[in-house]
């Protein structure tokens, strides 16, 4: 189990309001003007009207009702509430919170509208405002306590663990140690490193159940952070030996163990893991993929990993994401022959199984085997006909091998799976532009490009594309600059696009200032890309240091030995 698996999802209290035609069950007083009249026989007949259609699912009726409940009584905050909950069924969030606004502005200590808005601040993760509406509740209804634990639990949250803290101890105080209070005291304080207090609560509720699981745990847990690693052990011990089956307890200690690095007590508990009929799939998927992420364990354990993961195979042989998991293995391993081996041996065993022919394809392309990536992808996109992935994999293979007109057909199909998707569609014309650039048809490639830019102009693949081709052309170079500026503003430590701006640099004659974006780049990266140490090798020589320009050049070579024309730059900055 993950560090703070014990700590349970933050329960937020939940409002669900039942209307009937009943005055007397409606959540508020559904006048709402105060010392004024109006019609209100009319303004109830429409209102119970608006009620029924809600109830019996026609939202445009109902709406259509409440709105002339508005015209008569515009100071009603329950239409404008009923109105909320419609639209917000729809599917329009936006306009709801505009009318639960409005319905709390007419009655600002309404706390059904307070709930709602917490609750559809809380969806939208928008934590903040969650709180402002919980502690607005909690000021009008001090008594209700329920209220105060929730937001206890937001602070929490949001990371405000004294605010939490205060709250939980005011509970305890007044209802003694108990696992609602005390316990969420116990995994803030843990989450703010204040480990004695934890402890301390912990004890207090380990007193009256000391062979209680979670408490155990989380004992377990507090003395991890603490570096207490004896004391955790021990727990852990004691916990196995009385439940030697508990799920919770088996995925704590197998964290533990990893992060002990006790990687000899390690293999058998996954041997016991997998076997483990309590564990669900989802739980060993996550264990096991947890696993593919620890390189120390990957570098000493190798084999006995690759084994391990063997035998999760075999208990789940027919499950198709279990069985992608030693291929990443493999491919964390930088065995990326091995794992390309394997995703064929899966695709050839169960040729239904579109998740391995997508890694597969991912893997030609990381690898820059367009051959193979264009043979698959052919058969991937035939099988996986409505896959938008296969075909544009499928496209990007062709496009390296020269096949543009293939290229271009399976990017048309590519086009029509993505129907309205504005992500999609763009991507799919990013790599047509890239196809009619390739294939020395300026015109077209840059009239993609702007078709491109008018879906969305701010998608930073398209502008960095677009100014690298003009950069290679050497055409609009200031208008290249502007875009590639508007990229690296946004992703100030992406390599590719930092690359993009320091050549447009160099073409604009500025190569003081690429030579600096190359450094930041050399410095704060470990770089493996052969057009990069090309770039850097053309900026030194234009700041007239051969020497450096010649090893970047070199490395560049070394990466990629297509790149002949180097040996000829190499021959002439040596002389």
């Amino acid at each position: 189990m993950k560090k703070g698996s014990w700590i349970i999802v933050l329960t937020i209290f939940t409002v669900i309001v039942i209307i009937s035609c009943s005055r007397r069950l409606l959540p508020t007083d559904v006048t709402g003007i105060k010392g004024e009249s109006y019609d209100s026989a009319a303004f109830d007949y429409l209102y119970v009207e608006g009620i029924k259609q809600k109830i019996l699912g026609n939202a445009g009726d109902a709406l259509r009702y409440f709105e002339q409940c508005l015209k008569i009584n515009p100071e009603s905050g329950a239409a404008y509430y009923q109105m909320a909950q419609i639209v917000m069924t729809l599917g329009d969030i936006s306009n709801g919170k505009k009318y639960l606004l409005t319905a709390l502005s007419k009655e600002p200590v309404n706390i059904w509208y307070i709930m709602m808005l917490a609750g559809v601040y809380y969806q939208e993760k928008n934590i903040d405002s969650t709180i402002i509406f919980y502690e607005k509740a909690v000021k009008y209804y001090p008594e209700r306590e329920t209220l105060h634990l929730a937001l206890a639990n937001l602070y929490s949250e949001d990371r405000q663990y004294e605010k939490a803290v205060k709250i939980y101890d005011a509970l305890d105080k007044k209802y003694g140690p108990n696992e609602s209070s005390t316990l969420s005291a116990v995994r803030s304080l843990i989450l703010a490193g204040k480990h004695e207090e934890a402890l301390e609560k912990i004890q207090m509720l380990l007193k009256e159940r000391p062979d209680e699981i979670l408490y155990n745990g989380l004992l377990a847990e507090i003395y991890r952070e603490k570096g207490d690693r004896e004391n955790a052990r021990e727990v852990y011990n004691k916990l196995i030996d009385r439940n030697p089956d508990n799920p919770e307890i088996l995925l704590s200690l197998c964290d533990f163990l990893i992060s002990e690095k006790s990687y000899d007590e390690l293999f058998p508990l996954l041997n016991k893991i997998i076997m483990n009929g309590n564990i669900t799939r989802e739980e060993k998927i996550r264990l096991f993929a947890q696993l593919t992420e620890e390189s120390e364990l990957i570098k000493s354990m190798d084999n006995e990993l690759q084994e391990i993961f063997m035998v999760l195979e075999t208990k789940f042989a027919e499950d198709d994401i279990i069985t992608l998991l030693r291929p990443e293995l493999l491919i964390k391993m930088g065995k990326t022959k091995e794992a390309g081996t394997r995703l064929e041996e899966i695709i050839g065993k169960r040729p239904e199984n579109y998740y391995a022919w997508e890694k597969l394809l991912f893997l030609y392309l990381q690898e820059k085997d367009y051959r193979n990536l264009q043979l698959k992808g052919e058969e991937c996109a035939k099988r996986f006909n409505m896959s938008f992935v296969a075909k544009m994999l499928y496209a990007n293979g062709a496009m390296e091998n020269g096949d543009y007109d293939t290229a271009l057909e399976e990017i048309r199909k590519a086009g029509i799976i993505a129907g309205d998707n504005k992500e999609m569609s763009v991507q799919a014309l990013s790599m047509k532009a890239s196809v009619y650039y390739k294939m020395k048809n300026l015109a077209k490639a840059f009239e993609t490009f702007e078709e491109a830019l008018k879906a969305d102009n701010n998608d930073l693949t398209i502008l960095n594309n677009y100014a690298y081709y003009l950069a290679e052309e050497n055409l609009r170079l200031k208008e290249a600059q502007e875009m590639s500026a508007k990229v690296i503003e946004i992703e100030k430590t992406n390599s590719t696009y930092l690359d993009t701006y320091a050549w447009i640099l160099y073409k604009r004659g500025k190569a003081k200032e690429a030579a600096k974006v190359m450094e930041f780049i050399m410095k704060n990266e470990e770089v493996n890309d052969a057009e990069l140490f090309e770039h850097y090798g053309y900026i030194l020589k234009k700041r007239r240091s051969c020497t450096k320009a010649v090893e970047n050049w070199k490395k560049a070579y070394e990466i990629d030995n297509t790149k002949t024309i180097l040996l000829k730059e190499i021959e002439n900055c040596q002389k």
